[in-house]
């Protein structure tokens, strides 16, 4: 039996400016993992998906073939195929498997709390497959992994979900040139992908002041990304403008953000998450999107009042709100205030770990 677990995410800025290749974001990993275990069989294998049932699966020229089509297992299926084309290129013999997959990211009905799933699953399906296969692979080739994984099945996502599940703790990363990733695909293989330099891609610790406390609130909405994100690519154009500018001002915000951690700064990471906060409610009024449901909106308002910097996290419209006290703040009533209005506080520190394997 191998295993292995990556963690959830959050983000903390930068978010939708992020999509654009070069532009900043503040991410964290969360105690929360999605496991994968695996089992080596042979002549047929299967996946099985939380709480379903295994789908068998057998293999026609090399790739896995479903007895059963899931859409949610797509992210899997992606990952299978690109570690195996991987392994393939080393003169791997391919085996047959059963591979189980178990999440935290979600609560007890099953409704995910919106930390970065897709992202986490893939990154565990990839590290237990280079386990069963003995291939060696760096942080820095996991991420390039699971980002082409998440390419194959034309994800629009930043990427920053999967390098939080990669390297853990407080990280701000910058979005590499997808475009350019795309075209690099079609004439290069997996494994010298994965070992060169792309364009624009930067991912960094940041230590978190030791004053900082974190909250996180769970709206109970859950929301999708994908299509957020597709609706403002829908709208932008037509405001390019303006697009360009809020590009500029998140750079800049989340910019002052990282050097604020470097300074261990605390009041100026309040400050700018305020910033952020603003810029995404002033984006999305203007390209006539939902970011800040009226659930994150209280959530970020009370925390305010409480003395707290708050903002949605994520692409919003639901999921997660995050916000931001000094260490000695009393945030026991803001946890009673926020149950009052269906906004539950989520339990989660940052995953600092380097492995939870």
């Amino acid at each position: 039996m191998i295993s292995s677990c990556s963690p959830g995410k959050l983000f903390i800025a930068g978010e939708y400016a992020v999509v654009e290749k070069g532009h900043s974001s503040i991410l964290i990993a969360v105690d929360q993992f999605i496991e994968v275990t695996l089992k080596e069989t042979e002549h047929r294998g299967s996946i099985q998906s939380y709480d379903n049932a295994p789908i068998p699966f057998v293999r026609e020229d090399q790739r896995i073939v479903l007895d059963y089509r899931d859409n949610n297992l797509s992210y899997v299926i992606s990952a299978i195929n690109v570690v195996e084309t991987l392994a393939l290129s080393l003169n791997k013999e391919l085996l047959f498997y059963n591979l189980v997959i178990n999440s935290e990211l979600e609560n007890d009905a099953g409704k995910k709390y919106g930390l970065g799933s897709s992202a986490a699953v893939t990154v565990s399906t990839i590290k237990v497959l280079c386990k069963l296969y003995q291939i060696e692979v760096s942080k820095d080739m996991l991420f390039k992994l699971a980002a082409i994984v998440h390419l194959r099945i034309n994800s629009n996502g930043s990427g920053g979900d999967i390098a939080a599940s990669v390297y853990g703790g407080w990280i701000s990363y910058r979005t590499y040139d997808k475009a350019w990733l795309e075209e690099q695909s079609k004439t290069l293989s997996v494994s010298e992908l994965i070992h060169m330099r792309w364009p624009y891609l930067d991912i960094q610790h940041l230590k978190a002041p030791d004053n900082l406390k974190l909250m996180i609130g769970w709206t109970e909405s859950p929301a999708s990304t994908t299509f957020l994100v597709d609706d403002m690519n829908k709208h932008r154009k037509d405001n390019a403008e303006y697009y360009n500018e809020f590009l500029i001002a998140s750079n800049e915000c989340v910019d002052r953000m990282i050097d604020a951690f470097k300074a261990n700064d605390l009041k100026t990471i309040q400050t700018e998450i305020l910033n952020n906060r603003k810029l995404l409610v002033d984006m999305s009024d203007r390209l006539g999107i939902t970011i800040e449901t009226p659930r994150l909106k209280k959530l970020c308002d009370l925390a305010i009042q409480y003395q707290g910097a708050a903002k949605s996290s994520g692409a919003g419209g639901g999921d997660c709100g995050i916000a931001i006290f000094d260490q000695a703040d009393n945030t026991d009533e803001l946890v009673k205030e926020w149950a009052k209005d269906q906004i539950t506080h989520l339990n989660i520190e940052v995953y600092q770990g380097e492995s939870h394997d």
